[in-house]
């Protein structure tokens, strides 16, 4: 029977073959056995080719050879090849290789791997494919007792110290240089007021608005969310000058405005409604109240007002079945100024075009008395009539003008 060869190329010699030659040939076989495990050999690349390692039987081939170091300048795509079906170990260096990003090492037929920089590499043919070995394929730990010397920024790849690889409170105030953490390192709404010392926050730290610094008159301003003073100007003196020029609760006339005055204010009661009159055992229903209301506006200087104060509406007369309704209150008007309405009914009045108010006292009038709605008659006794309801009261103005100096 002849000889066979392993995927290595030794020569598997039967019995009773090669009488005389076995000792040449065992040596043959254990010279590629030393090759396999032990040799070294360099070999030129092809820049923008391929490089076919060769693994022949019986005889010193490059792609026995545990260890390969490549050289040469590569600019594009290159390969290098070992044969298909072979089971070996490699050591790959690849230090001398220029642009080693351009090559890849794979079998002829099946995948390899391409190189990412100018290092050594380890990798194992399974017969079909070449199988890179890298830390990031090796299982276990490298713990820190392991470790010596330093690992210098060289040896960490980019982002490769992610969060997860750092504990709590590691990273202290000593080990952030000046100036590195950035706006762009700080998410939205992580510096909180706990993060802030007192005091902290100077003008310096504070970005410009629009206002110029400087004093302002009786100043309009503008605030935003934040508290700060977006718009400012000086405004207008307000009106301390008000002077009250009405103080009534009853009549009518002519209001003339000051020469100097061109602002006023007032207060208008409307008169309130007369109560409901009693009729037999049951009082009637109260009036409702005149409205009581807030004006203010333009006047002309010299101009003449007409005003009228409303009068309260009578009192219903009292009765046995029913008592008669109270009459409604009279409006108070400041003609094209100011309009409070009486009352009706039950119902009190308003103050269109003014801002309606909580009945309460007012200089040189109480509001609380003036524009009341009369009181409901009483019930009368079984076999008598109710009595008649009360009248309403009267309404009222307090007018102010500018007009003080």
């Amino acid at each position: 029977m002849a000889s066979s060869y392993s995927d290595l190329g030794l020569e598997l010699m039967v019995t009773g073959e090669n009488a005389g030659t076995w000792g040449d040939k065992t040596n043959s076989n254990l010279n590629l056995i030393q090759q396999s495990v032990a040799g070294y050999e360099a070999v030129a690349l092809s820049d923008g080719g391929t490089v076919t390692l060769a693994m022949t039987d019986a005889t010193l081939s490059n792609a026995r050879n545990m260890v390969i170091k490549f050289t040469g300048t590569l600019t594009s795509a290159s390969t290098v090849t070992i044969p298909d079906g072979i089971e070996k170990f490699y050591i790959f260096d690849c230090s001398a290789v220029v642009a080693p990003t351009n090559l890849t090492i794979k079998t002829v037929s099946g995948t390899g791997f391409t190189l990412n920089a100018a290092k050594i590499f380890a990798a194992y043919s399974d017969g079909t494919n070449l199988n890179e070995i890298s830390l990031d394929t090796l299982g276990g730990s490298i713990a820190a007792a392991d470790i010596t010397g330093t690992i210098s920024t060289a040896q960490i790849a980019d982002n490769a110290v992610t969060t997860a690889k750092i504990s709590d409170n590691q990273v202290t105030t000593a080990k952030i240089s000046d100036n590195q953490i950035t706006t762009a390192k700080i998410s939205d709404n992580q510096v909180t007021a706990a993060k802030i010392a007192d005091d902290a926050v100077g003008p310096d730290q504070l970005s410009n608005t629009a206002v110029s610094a400087g004093s302002y008159t009786t100043a309009d301003i503008t605030v935003d969310a934040q508290g700060r003073l977006t718009a400012a100007s000086s405004g207008a003196g307000g009106s301390p000058n008000m002077y009250m020029v009405l103080a009534l609760n009853s009549g009518s006339g002519t209001y003339t405005a000051n020469p100097s005055a061109n602002v006023f204010t007032a207060y208008l009661t409307g008169g309130g409604a007369g109560g409901n009159g009693g009729k037999q055992i049951n009082s009637g229903n109260s009036g409702g109240k005149g409205g009581f209301g807030y004006f203010s506006g333009s006047v002309t200087g010299g101009a003449g007002y007409a005003y009228n104060v409303g009068n309260g509406g009578s009192g219903g007369s009292g009765g046995f079945g029913s008592g008669g309704s109270g009459g409604s209150g009279n409006a108070t008007v400041i003609t094209g100024l100011a309009t409070a309405n009486g009352g009706s009914g039950g119902t009190p009045g308003n103050a269109p075009g003014g801002t309606l108010l909580t009945r309460g006292f007012v200089i040189g009038n109480d509001s609380g008395v003036y524009g009341d709605g009369g009181n409901g008659g009483p019930g009368g006794a079984p076999g008598y009539p109710g009595s008649p309801g009360g009248s309403g009261a009267n309404g009222s103005i307090n007018l102010f003008e500018n007009s003080l100096t």
